[in-house]
C-alpha cells in the first residue's frame, strides 16, 4: 500500500551559487550529513550531486506530509548509496519517527539530473 508520493525539482545553478555563498559551508553542514558532503565533493560536478540529494530530501518530507516543519530537519535525511550504487534514504530523528508512525517499512527513489536541474521522487509504502 501506498502511504506518501513525494517529487522536487532543484536548478543547480541555484545550489551552485548557495554552495559559494560566505555561509555556504554552514549551508552544508545544515542540510547535509557529513557522509553526503564527501560523496558530492568527489564528484565531477559537486553541485549536481548536492542539487540531486537536496531534491530528495524535498521530495521525502512531500511524501511524509510533513514538509520541513515540526521538527523534521534536513539533516535528518540521509541519501545514501546502495548496491549497485543506487540511492537508499536514511532516516533519523524526528523523521523516522513519523516514518514510523505512519508504518512505512519501504522507502524507494529515483534521483536524476539533466540540463540544470535535478530532481528526486520518493514512494513510500507499507507492505
Amino acid at each position: 500500500m501506498v502511504l506518501g508520493i513525494g517529487i522536487d525539482l532543484v536548478s543547480v545553478s541555484r545550489m551552485e551559487k548557495t554552495l559559494n555563498q560566505p555561509w555556504g559551508s554552514r549551508f552544508l553542514k545544515r542540510v547535509f550529513a557529513p557522509s553526503e558532503i564527501c560523496y558530492c565533493n568527489k564528484r565531477l560536478k559537486p553541485q549536481e550531486a548536492f542539487a540531486a540529494r537536496f531534491a530528495a530530501k524535498e521530495a521525502m518530507v512531500k511524501a511524509l506530509g510533513t514538509g520541513f516543519s515540526g521538527g523534521v530537519a534536513p539533516v535528518q535525511i540521509i541519501v545514501d548509496q546502495g548496491e549497485k550504487q543506487s540511492p537508499i534514504i536514511r532516516l533519523s530523528d524526528r523523521a523516522s519517527v513519523v516514518a514510523q508512525s505512519m508504518g512505512v517499512n519501504r522507502c524507494s527513489v529515483s534521483i536524476s539530473h539533466a540540463a540544470g536541474m535535478a530532481c528526486a521522487m520518493v514512494v513510500l509504502e507499507r507492505v
